[in-house]
């Protein structure tokens, strides 16, 4: 378990994608991604392609900023992604049937701040923020609280 976040510079668009694509190859149902950052920081960028290198052929991946979700069959099993930006209640999220998404399918949600008390406590946050030095770049926060995740954070950060 970590005690403290880990933490890494995204330099471009192309090293958040490969990011995306390590932690993807980690994923399976029941394992949840928890996006994070204000519009524009990378979090669906970062979602479309971890879907995209689960899917064989890789398709289109939308926001699923109007539809809330979408969702996809990968080779692991169902994947959602979500983006909660425009619920305002739990119940909203209950009548989605994301908690039990969370059990049985790979999630990805972007705005999880919306979840409060309903958030997977076995969940990995990714929290994506604009670098002001560089208009390219980002800045990535990894936290987490289920022992699972510590041999990938090893093998991927720096």
């Amino acid at each position: 378990m970590t005690t403290s976040p880990a933490s890494c510079t995204l330099h471009t668009a192309e090293d958040t994608a490969a990011l995306a694509e390590k932690i993807a190859g980690a994923v399976g149902p029941g394992d949840c991604l928890l996006l994070e950052g204000p519009i524009g920081a990378g979090k669906t960028h970062f979602a479309r392609h971890l879907i995209q290198s689960l899917q064989d052929p890789p398709e289109d991946v939308p926001s699923p900023t109007f539809t809330l979700v979408q969702t996809y069959d990968v080779a692991a099993g169902e994947l959602w992604h979500t983006d909660l930006y425009r619920l305002t209640s739990l119940d909203e999220i209950e009548e989605l049937g994301l908690i039990t998404a969370f059990d049985e399918a790979i999630t990805l949600v972007e705005w999880p701040d919306r979840l409060a008390e309903l958030t997977p406590a076995h969940a990995l946050h990714l929290t994506f923020a604009l670098d002001p030095d560089d208009e390219n770049a980002r800045q990535l926060t990894l936290e987490w609280g289920d022992k699972k995740w510590q041999p990938l954070m090893e093998r991927i950060l720096p």
